[in-house]
Protein backbone atom coordinates (compact mmCIF):
# COMPACT_ATOMS: atom_id res chain seq x y z
CA UNK A 1 0.00 0.00 0.00
CA UNK A 2 1.17 3.68 -1.25
CA UNK A 3 2.17 5.97 2.14
CA UNK A 4 1.20 8.78 0.02
CA UNK A 5 -0.95 9.73 -3.11
CA UNK A 6 1.08 12.65 -5.34
CA UNK A 7 -1.13 14.16 -8.40
CA UNK A 8 1.14 15.30 -11.44
CA UNK A 9 0.96 18.97 -11.05
CA UNK A 10 0.20 21.88 -13.14
CA UNK A 11 2.01 24.81 -13.61
CA UNK A 12 0.41 27.72 -11.57
CA UNK A 13 -0.59 29.50 -14.98
CA UNK A 14 -1.95 26.34 -16.74
CA UNK A 15 -4.12 25.72 -13.22
CA UNK A 16 -5.56 29.27 -13.27
CA UNK A 17 -6.66 28.80 -17.02
CA UNK A 18 -8.22 25.34 -16.97
CA UNK A 19 -9.27 25.66 -12.86
CA UNK A 20 -8.68 22.59 -12.08
CA UNK A 21 -6.06 19.16 -12.24
CA UNK A 22 -7.62 16.34 -13.38
CA UNK A 23 -4.63 14.59 -12.21
CA UNK A 24 -5.20 16.06 -8.50
CA UNK A 25 -8.86 15.29 -8.54
CA UNK A 26 -8.41 11.88 -9.53
CA UNK A 27 -5.53 11.16 -6.87
CA UNK A 28 -8.14 12.64 -4.18
CA UNK A 29 -10.49 9.72 -4.71
CA UNK A 30 -7.61 7.38 -4.87
CA UNK A 31 -6.39 8.31 -1.77
CA UNK A 32 -9.30 7.97 0.16
CA UNK A 33 -10.18 4.50 -1.12
CA UNK A 34 -7.02 3.56 0.26
CA UNK A 35 -7.14 5.64 3.19
CA UNK A 36 -3.62 7.06 1.54
CA UNK A 37 -2.48 10.64 2.41
CA UNK A 38 -2.83 13.09 -0.50
CA UNK A 39 0.15 15.48 -1.11
CA UNK A 40 -0.87 18.39 -3.38
CA UNK A 41 1.76 20.58 -2.95
CA UNK A 42 4.42 18.39 -2.67
CA UNK A 43 5.53 18.20 -6.47
CA UNK A 44 5.21 21.38 -8.45
CA UNK A 45 5.74 22.27 -11.68
CA UNK A 46 8.32 24.98 -10.97
CA UNK A 47 8.78 25.87 -15.32
CA UNK A 48 6.27 26.52 -17.81
CA UNK A 49 6.41 24.35 -20.60
CA UNK A 50 4.68 23.80 -23.82
CA UNK A 51 1.77 21.35 -24.09
CA UNK A 52 3.18 17.71 -24.25
CA UNK A 53 0.35 17.24 -26.97
CA UNK A 54 1.55 16.98 -30.58
CA UNK A 55 5.19 16.37 -30.04
CA UNK A 56 7.17 13.53 -30.77
CA UNK A 57 9.13 11.64 -27.64
CA UNK A 58 11.97 13.39 -28.18
CA UNK A 59 10.47 16.31 -27.73
CA UNK A 60 8.64 15.26 -24.60
CA UNK A 61 11.44 14.69 -22.92
CA UNK A 62 13.16 17.93 -24.15
CA UNK A 63 9.78 19.88 -22.68
CA UNK A 64 9.72 18.45 -19.79
CA UNK A 65 13.20 18.22 -18.76
CA UNK A 66 13.79 20.25 -15.19
CA UNK A 67 9.89 20.76 -14.74
CA UNK A 68 9.44 20.17 -12.12
CA UNK A 69 10.58 20.07 -8.39
CA UNK A 70 9.54 18.73 -4.41
CA UNK A 71 8.60 21.61 -1.91
CA UNK A 72 8.89 19.56 1.30
CA UNK A 73 11.68 16.29 0.74
CA UNK A 74 10.70 15.46 4.62
CA UNK A 75 6.81 14.56 3.87
CA UNK A 76 8.12 11.95 0.91
CA UNK A 77 11.70 10.68 2.48
CA UNK A 78 11.72 6.83 2.02
CA UNK A 79 7.79 6.51 1.44
CA UNK A 80 6.44 4.38 -1.08
CA UNK A 81 4.56 7.28 -3.39
CA UNK A 82 1.62 6.22 -5.80
CA UNK A 83 1.92 8.77 -8.65
CA UNK A 84 -0.97 9.66 -10.22
CA UNK A 85 -1.42 11.04 -14.23
CA UNK A 86 -4.45 11.49 -16.05
CA UNK A 87 -3.26 10.35 -19.34
CA UNK A 88 0.19 8.50 -20.22
CA UNK A 89 1.47 8.60 -23.83
CA UNK A 90 5.52 8.13 -23.80
CA UNK A 91 5.76 8.15 -20.19
CA UNK A 92 8.15 11.44 -20.68
CA UNK A 93 6.50 12.91 -17.98
CA UNK A 94 6.09 10.35 -15.48
CA UNK A 95 9.52 9.57 -15.67
CA UNK A 96 10.53 13.08 -15.28
CA UNK A 97 7.75 13.39 -11.98
CA UNK A 98 9.35 9.87 -10.74
CA UNK A 99 13.19 11.41 -11.40
CA UNK A 100 12.23 14.28 -9.26
CA UNK A 101 10.49 12.67 -6.51
CA UNK A 102 13.39 9.84 -6.05
CA UNK A 103 15.91 13.04 -6.03
CA UNK A 104 14.17 14.50 -3.28
CA UNK A 105 14.62 11.06 -0.87
CA UNK A 106 11.11 8.94 -1.84
CA UNK A 107 11.36 5.71 -1.47
CA UNK A 108 9.28 3.24 -3.97
CA UNK A 109 7.11 5.21 -6.94
CA UNK A 110 4.28 3.30 -8.82
CA UNK A 111 2.31 5.03 -11.63
CA UNK A 112 -1.55 5.14 -11.92
CA UNK A 113 -3.27 6.81 -14.56
CA UNK A 114 -6.70 6.72 -16.11
CA UNK A 115 -6.31 6.43 -19.65
CA UNK A 116 -2.79 5.26 -21.84
CA UNK A 117 -2.57 7.40 -25.28
CA UNK A 118 -0.70 6.14 -28.57
CA UNK A 119 2.90 7.06 -28.30
CA UNK A 120 4.25 8.04 -31.57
Amino acid sequence: MADAVVPVPLHHKRLREREFNQSALIAKHIAEEIKSQLLLDCLLKIRDTLPQVGLRYKARVKNIKGAYGVSNSNVIKDKKILLVDDVVTTGATIRECSSTLKRAGAGEIYVISLAHGMRD
